[in-house]
Order: C-alpha cells, then structure tokens, then sequence
C-alpha cells in the first residue's frame, strides 16, 4: 500500500513528537536480495499494532511490493507466530488493501479468531482533467450552490484565495493555520493540544521541504478567514485539515478554500482528491464517494 502516512517522512514525524513512549517493532523482509515489504509495527502491553496515531493517520498498513503480498503476508504471520501477544489490532485499513483481503485467512488457518469490521469512511474523488468537467459531474443542486457561493463571496467583498507552497513564511503560515483551527469547532480547539501542533509543525516542515505542502488561505478584506492543509502525494492531494474563522459562517468560507484547493489540484493535473476519513456533508456537496476504512482485530 503506498500512501503518505507509510512514508519515512511521516514516520519519522510522528516518532520525534509523539514516539518517545512506543515500543517499535520495524520489520525489513527481503527476498533474494530484495527489499519487498516493511511492517511498521509498535508492543503495546500485550498488542501488536500499526506504529503511529489513528487521530494523525488516516491510513495504517504494511509497505509491500506489488505482486509479493502473498509471500510477505505469510511470512509475516510465520513470524507473528512465534511471538508473544494476546492480541493484533491493525487499524485503518483502506478498504483496497491487501491486507484486508489475505491476513484475515491466513490468521484462521492457525486457528486465531478474526474480526474485519468497518471503522469509518474516507470520501474521495477521480478528478476530471478540467475544473469545468468536474462541474458537469457534480448533481444539479451541488453544482448550482458551488457557483452560487462563489458568486456570493465576489460580490462581498475583497478577498484572495491564495497557497503556501514552500519554506518562505512557514512558521507565520503555520501559526495563521492553528489559530484558525482553535477558532472553529471546540472539537478542533481540544484536538490541538500541544503535542500535536509539535507534530503538524514538523510534518508541515518535512513536506514543504520534499514540495508536497500545500497551505491554502482565503483571505477577506485582508483578513485570513479560513484555510485547509493539504498535501500531494503519488498523484494525490489529501486535504488533512482545516480551520475558519465562524464569524464569516455565511460566506462559505470554510467550504470555499477547500473548493479552491479542489480547483488547484486539477489545475496540477493530480488525478485524485482525498479528503480523508470522516463523513462530513461538505464532501459530498463536492462530489466525493464514499470508499470504507476498516479495523482488523485478531486474538490467539
């Protein structure tokens, strides 16, 4: 499974901030001088499972390479075998893997008891090649509300809608960024703790660096209202967050940058847009279709 929160980037994020108690169990297998899978794994007081944060991975899984999954899934559970664990908990699956498909019965042949159960959604979209055949695609409704909020913040006010793509100004763009997430919902504002913007101040650092960050901005008459963290990975942008000022509630503001980035990434000619788990409306106000993440829980 490729995916940003596989990278060492992220990994390495996350183990620097938030790490510093976890018990890794980091697992290189290779096959005639072959590098072919990596199982990022983490002991937990008798569980084995996936190295990171659910609340800071929208996907969880094993690295392997295409056309060895068989091979490394059973290598992977001959070793799990003679280890010592009363439980594996392997969270946020999406619903294409391959570990979702081979480990369940690879676990049964040795007589442990299996649950695959659905954990959440991950709205996401195949972008279209233009901004104006992604508008075709939307439904009626959706389509006519888009322009109309368009339309209604042009004839507001002044504004701009504009990204930080790069190193220049980051920390003041950053620091713009979490005051617009503590200034939405109280959900958000007890998200942010401080642990946790250490982690999205090194992972906004590392992306900008490797050119994968994407901070978007609206601002009107001058003042940042909204913004939206995103970040292009193997032809994807994935919108991670986001936050808005709730005194311009009704310009749309929070849907708006995130449009934008939608627009932006057809622009780049990206070929998918994720917005990540959670079934929020807004998503499929753009167009998104529902895909499932999954939890695989196994017990000897």
């Amino acid at each position: 499974m490729n995916t940003l929160f596989l990278t060492p980037l992220w990994q390495r994020a996350w183990l620097s901030t938030l790490g510093h108690n976890c018990d890794p169990i980091l697992l290189a297998l290779h096959r005639e001088d072959q590098l072919i899978g990596i199982a990022p794994l983490a002991h937990n007081d008798g569980t084995i499972t996936f190295l990171g944060d659910t609340n800071l991975f929208d996907y969880q899984d094993f690295v392997v390479r295409d056309g060895d999954e068989e091979y490394f899934y059973h290598t992977l559970v001959e070793y799990l075998g003679h280890e010592d664990w009363q439980s594996l908990e392997f969270p946020s699956l999406r619903e294409d893997s391959p570990t979702t498909k081979l480990l369940p019965g690879l676990a049964r042949e040795r007589g442990w008891t299996v649950h695959l159960v659905p954990q959440d959604v991950s709205p996401s979209i195949a972008l279209s090649p233009t901004w104006d055949e992604y508008l075709a695609g939307l439904s009626k409704k959706d389509r006519h509300e888009l322009r109309r909020k368009f339309r209604r913040l042009d004839n507001h006010a002044w504004h701009r809608l504009y990204s930080c793509r790069d190193t220049d100004n980051l920390a003041a763009s950053a620091n713009s960024f979490f005051e617009l997430m503590r200034g939405g919902t109280e959900a958000k504002r007890q998200f942010l703790t401080p642990e946790r913007e250490a982690f999205f101040n090194a992972i906004i650092t590392e992306t900008a660096r490797a050119e994968m960050l994407k901070l978007y901005f609206l601002e009107v008459e001058g003042k940042q209202v909204a913004a939206a963290l995103c970040f292009d990975y193997a032809g994807s942008r994935f919108l991670y967050n986001s936050g808005f000022n709730t005194t311009y509630s009704s310009l749309s503001v929070g849907l708006l940058v995130k449009a934008f980035s939608l627009q932006e990434a057809i622009q780049d000619q990206l070929k998918h847009y994720d917005f990540l788990r959670g079934d929020e409306h807004y998503k499929y106000q753009l167009g998104a279709t529902r895909k499932a993440i999954y939890r695989l829980c196994i017990t000897r």
